[in-house]
Formats: structure tokens, sequence, C-alpha cells
């Protein structure tokens, strides 16, 4: 049979574009759907703009940070829609750049809803296209928890991005990475932050050093932690919104926005005509083997749609090494062991490997831990309290370096250099038989006895 396109992709996000461009350099004939602007949530909603407003909401720190050095005080205010019109100016350019990367990589793109009419066909609006192999790659979408009353008055993370004035008071809610950094970027913005979380400390499933180091800067920078709350309410009244949060006590929050930054995202799966392929959705997911492919021979899925690992690079290496293995002939297969990740909050926070919990779990008494508590030199002339961590856990038997946790300026950066050595199973000696860098944060890393 004759189709129109090698693959279709549906979703225009990063996933979706790297697999489309990668294939497509394999001579493949390539159609994408976008409904949306490209790049995606990361892009649009996420990654991008997120990390440039903790760029902004870091430098009244660095402003007061500064007389410890000898720089007279700063004066200085936040004009919150010229911020919001960079960050989005920024979003719009990059908007730009995809399209012409898919323009020069000879990728058809469609402007639209890609909904299944059938499995080997695609209708975009008013076009139907088939294709020999469909690659849905369509993200995911924050959801509102149906178990709090009032829900209604509260924002997703989605919004956050679209608030026209600054809040003079804002609640976030849910203890994950997305509410944390919002958190932390709303106080260094000016605004005053209470962040509501079920459990007793934020971050559940990373690090337990890890998450009590980030929760304690992030109190220690004024933001007003309210934990282990069993019941939530939200009213609208005329100081605000209210928000009721009930645990051994009753505490009260009032804001003008209420975010819902982190209490869940779910596949973005809805009117995508799944129902017309056979393809298996399990727990909300689109089910994959190792190949990325459906239980539908030539339909595959990467990204948060199968609710896997939901990071933007992961999304792309899966995308690349679909193309690679089926239209390259590469024999590859993704690995989701010792994938790094970062955490914008402040203090800032990077992990890769197992946390010390899980270690323990899985080899027991044999793990070792090396951690580091200090000041680091900038702030020793600063005046400013902050404290580096950082951790390696270690497999005595083997030697082998099985995690590496930080929190403290430039985490991110620092633990992306240290992923490599634990992906290539690093050993600590391999770690003490490094040079340091002096004087340096990262050097302790390789000092830590």
């Amino acid at each position: 049979m004759s189709y129109d396109f090698d693959l279709f992709v549906i979703g225009g996000g990063s996933g979706g574009i790297a697999t489309a461009r990668r294939a497509a350099e394999y001579g493949a004939k390539v159609g994408i759907a976008e409904n949306d602007r490209l790049g995606g949530t990361c892009v649009n909603r996420g990654c991008i703009p997120k990390k440039l407003m903790v760029y902004a909401s870091r430098f009244p720190a660095q402003f007061q940070e500064s007389q410890g050095y000898g720089w007279s005080p700063v004066e200085s205010t936040l004009d919150w829609p010229k911020m919001i019109a960079a960050v989005n100016n920024e979003v719009d350019r990059l908007n730009g750049v995809y399209q012409r990367m898919l323009d020069k990589s000879g990728v058809k793109f469609f402007c639209g809803y890609g909904k299944f009419i059938d499995s080997h066909t695609i209708e975009i609006g008013e076009s139907k296209v088939t294709a020999e192999k469909i690659l849905i790659a369509v993200g995911g979408r924050p959801v509102k928890p149906e178990d709090i009353p009032g829900i209604e008055h509260a924002i997703v993370s989605d919004d956050m991005f679209n608030i026209k004035e600054q809040p003079k008071k804002i609640v976030i809610l849910g203890g994950g990475y997305i509410g944390a950094e919002f958190a932390c970027i709303m106080q260094g913005l000016g605004t005053q932050v209470t962040q509501i979380i079920r459990a007793d400390r934020i971050l559940r499933g990373f690090d337990g050093d890890l998450r009590s180091q980030i929760q304690e800067g992030m109190e220690e920078h004024g933001i007003r932690i309210l934990n282990n709350t069993e019941d939530i309410q939200i009213e609208k009244t005329d100081e605000g919104v209210k928000v009721i949060a009930k645990g051994e006590t009753e505490k009260i929050a009032i804001a003008d926005v209420v975010s819902l930054a982190a209490t869940g995202r779910i596949p973005n799966l809805a009117n995508l005509g799944l129902e017309n392929t056979g393809v298996e959705v399990v727990n909300g997911a689109i089910a994959v083997d190792e190949y990325n492919c459906t239980n539908i021979e030539h339909i595959y899925a990467v990204g948060d749609c199968t609710d896997r690992v939901n990071l933007t690079p992961v999304a792309i290496k899966e995308g690349r090494i679909f193309a690679d293995v089926t239209f390259g002939g590469k024999d590859k297969k993704m690995s989701y062991e010792n994938i790094p990740t970062a955490i914008f909050t402040t203090p800032e926070a990077a992990t890769v490997g197992l946390t010390e919990e899980e270690a323990r779990e899985k080899y027991g008494d044999t793990v070792k831990i090396y951690r580091s508590k200090f000041r680091p030199t900038y702030h020793t002339v600063s005046g400013a309290e902050e404290r580096t961590m950082m951790k390696l856990v270690v497999e005595q038997n083997s030697d082998r370096v099985l995690g590496a946790h930080m929190v403290g300026e430039h985490a991110a950066e620092i633990i992306q250099g240290v992923a490599i050595a634990i992906k290539m199973g690093g050993k600590k000696s391999d770690f003490d038989a490094t040079v340091a860098i002096h004087p340096s944060a990262a050097e302790e890393f390789v000092t830590m006895r």
C-alpha cells in the first residue's frame, strides 16, 4: 500500500520535533501536526520561560550580596509586565527557530490537532493524511484535583506565565519540583509565598538530605511552608482568595492568586482518537515496549504521554533512538538508569543515580555515604548565610558511585559533569584520583573522605 508519509508525528513538542528531524535525516518522508505553538510544554509553558523567571528572581539577592564586596546599596523595582514580555518574546523567537529547523529538514508541518481516523490515517482539520508509521508525542497537561472544594478559584502551572500583574501574595499547592520552583521564583521576585503540601517535606521521591536542605533554605528565604495538611479548601472572599489548610491544626492563607503548580500532570490523550486504532492505554498513559512501540506494530509513542520519565531530554532521546532504529538501521535502546535532573529552586539542587534510601533498600549495609556541608567562598564575603550540601552514595564492595546529589549554587552545571562519570560506572577511587579545581565548590566531589 502507498502512504503519504513514511512517518507522521502527532505533537510538535521537543520530542516530536527531534524525532521528525532525525527521521528526515535518514531520508524518510515526514509530516508533523501541532495545534499549538511549536516546542510543546518545555518551550512555551515550562523549562524555558520558567528558567528565565528563575534568573529574574535571583537579582535582588545579588544586589544585596554585592554590598559585602564593597558595592553601594542598589534600589531597584521589578517591572512585572516588562519581565513577562521579555520572557514571551524569547518564547516567540524559539517558536520561529523550531519552524525553521523543520523547514530546513524537509519535514512538512500541519497546523492543527492530529486525530486518528484509523490506525494509518490522521485527520488534521479538513486534511487527511496516511502514514506507514505514526509516532504519538502529545505530551502531558496539568490537572486540577477534584477533591478540593473551591478548586475553580485556582489556576494551573501553565497559567503562571500569563499573570498580568505581580501578585502581592500567592499560595502554591503541591510539593513537587514545579511547585517548589515557582515558590522560589515568586519569593525572589518579591511576592509573599505560602506553599501547602500534604507530606512532611517537599520533593517526594528525591534524596532525603536533598529534600531537607532545600526546604530549610526556602524557609530561611521567607517562604511559609505548611506541611502535613490533610484537608484543603479554597474560598473567594472580599480580601482575596482564602485557603484553609487543615492538619494537626487549621491554618489560613489569603492570596491574590492560588496556583496548582504541582498537583499532577496527565498524558494529553483527549480527542486523539485512540479508540479508532486499538492502541492500549494503561492507567491513562500509552503503553509501549522497550522500543517505544505500542501494541499496534506501526504506532509508537515517546515522552510524557507514556508517563515514564517525564523530562524533556528524555523525550528527545527516546525519539532520536526510535528514528535511529526504525529509519537508520541501528540497534539501540533507551536506558532509564542514571538520568540526571535539576530542581531550579533557591537554593538550586541537582541529582543523578540512586538516592540514599533507594541504595540502602537495594544494597543494604554495603552502602556508604560521603557528605559535605559548607559555606561557599562567595558567601564568606557576601554575608549571606547560604550553605551547600554535596553527597555521594557508594556501594563499598564494588566501590561504585551509585548516586550524587547537590544543593547549592550551580548544582545543575556541576552534576551534569558528575553524571558522565556515574553513567560510565565510576568508582569512588576514580573520584579520589581526580585532581581538584581549586578554589571551587565542585572540588568537594573529588575530595570527600
